[in-house]
Formats: C-alpha cells, structure tokens, sequence
C-alpha cells in the first residue's frame, strides 16, 4: 500500500523504523526482530540504508520479508551520497521487482574518506531520478532544527521547499526532543507553502550513550528535562529504558492532542521499546 495512501485515510498513524545489519552474520537476527515490532501492527514501517549503501541488500530482504509474512507496507530508504545513476536504477529495479512501492530518498551521511557520488551532489537530485524512473510513493528527510550542516535555518527550509516541489509525497522529520520546535517548524513549513504531510519523528532514548551519539550526529537540542532524566536515571539501564520510554510516548500524545496525525518511531531494533510505547498508547490509538 502506498503511504500516501495511508496518510490521508481517516485517523493517526504511527510508524517504526528498523535499520539492516551490517553483516550477513547478524541477518537472522536482525530481521527476527524486525519482524517482532513489525507484528506490533503499526501503520507502516521503514527499513534504512546503510551508510554507503553497505547493506542495500539486506534493506531490500527485510523490507520484503516484512510486507510478505506480515502484511505491513514497507518504506525502503535509499541514499545517494556514494551512489552512482547505474547503482540507482538496479535498486530501483529491486525494490520494483520485490512490491516495494515506498521509497524514502535521502542524500545519505558522507563517508569517513570524504569521497562522495559525481552524479547526486543532494537528495534533490536523487529525488528527480526516481521520480523519471517509476511511479514510487516518495517520501524525504526534513530538519525542525535546521540541517546539521546548513548555517541557517530559512536557507535549509529554501532547499526543502526545492526538494517538495521536485515530487516528494510526504516528508519524516529528524528527531526532536521538543515538541516546541517540532511546532515551530511545522509553522514556518506551512508559510512556506509546504503542504504535503510531514510525519514526526519521535527517538526513545534508553541510555546516556545513546543520547550523546544521536545528539552529536544530529545536533539536536536536549532539554534540560530530559538532560535530567538521563542524569538521575541513567546509571540504571531498566530504570532509564522505562524513562526513556515513557518520555517518548508523552511526546507523542501531546503530539496527538495538538493535531499532529502522523508519528513516525525510530525504534533501534529493540521490539521490547517500541511494544512499551504501543502498548502506552493503546487506548489512544
């Protein structure tokens, strides 16, 4: 099912996201748990592209392997950054060829040599080529915060109003650990005239380690609320997975309360987080 389709049906929706593994060592592993939040019935769930393009692969197996045993439509990312236009099209062909209809384009992180594709310099790029290959339902990447390498935030919104306008379905932002931001965004968006949905993207944080990497990688801004939540809970690992847990679902209800339909999860593979916020919102979903 296209999510577009799924996006304008009646109702909120939240979403999961699980990433590949990195080695076909870990495959079994990975997609047993892949398909264990998977069978948490969310609206959808998406499957991400490893750095490189390292693990189109198994991106491609997962996402396929989920739709097929459980009848969850699938949103494939697929990054350009170290990609080619024949390497494009062969995923192209792949996801096509295995009823994968959703693609989440991104330009993708830069490898550590720096090396980078001569063919897509952004995700505009990529964007326009899977949009002259096929008919995909095509989503993107979009930053409350401003891109971590973009100095300013009207410019970054600049560059997204481009991306929308190149045939993008929907967009999933970077994730926030205040709503206040995310409606801030949402605000300046919509006076930019970028009306397509723009799906929230909501990170449990369950350890101290976490949080540094994800905010480092992001440049997220952390709350002093949730700085001391992890400061107070964080030399105790359950104690910080059920904090983290419950700070995510009351992001996600106050999202709901305010009139944001569409909630996205990044869940890290961990069935037992995404079930703890499933089951947190129950009732409300």
């Amino acid at each position: 099912m296209r999510i577009s389709d799924l996006l304008r049906q009646p109702g909120p929706t939240l979403s999961l996201e699980v990433f590949p593994p990195k080695t076909s060592e870990k495959y079994e592993e990975t997609a047993a748990a892949a398909k264990a939040i998977a069978r948490l019935n969310p609206a959808f769930m998406s499957v991400t592209y490893g750095a490189g393009g390292g693990t189109s692969a198994f991106t491609t197996q997962i996402a396929a392997e989920i739709q097929r045993e459980t009848g969850v439509p699938t949103l494939a990312h697929l990054t350009c950054v170290s990609s080619d236009r024949a390497h494009v099209a062969r995923m192209l062909k792949l996801y096509r060829e295995n009823g994968i209809e959703n693609i989440l384009a991104l330009r993708g992180d830069l490898p550590a040599d720096g090396s980078r594709s001569t063919d897509y310099a952004h995700a505009i790029d990529l964007i326009r080529d899977i949009r002259a290959q096929g008919d995909f339902c095509l989503g993107g990447a979009c930053y409350p915060e401003g891109h971590i390498e973009c100095p300013h935030k009207s410019e970054d919104l600049e560059h997204l109003k481009e991306k929308v306008d190149a045939g993008l379905d929907f967009l999933t932002t970077q994730m926030f650990f205040s709503n206040d931001i995310f409606y801030n965004f949402l605000y300046r968006a919509r006076e930019k005239d970028i009306q397509i949905p723009i799906i929230a993207g909501i990170m449990p944080i369950t350890s101290p380690r976490q949080l540094a990497r994800s905010a480092a990688m992001s440049g997220t801004e952390v709350p002093q609320r949730f700085r001391a939540i992890v400061d107070f809970f964080g030399d105790s690992p359950a104690a910080m997975k059920q904090a983290g847990i419950i700070y995510a679902t009351e992001q996600i209800i106050d999202l709901l309360a305010n009139g944001i339909r569409h909630i996205h999860v990044y869940t890290m593979n961990k069935p037992d987080v995404a079930a703890g916020i499933m089951q947190g919102l129950s009732a409300i979903l």
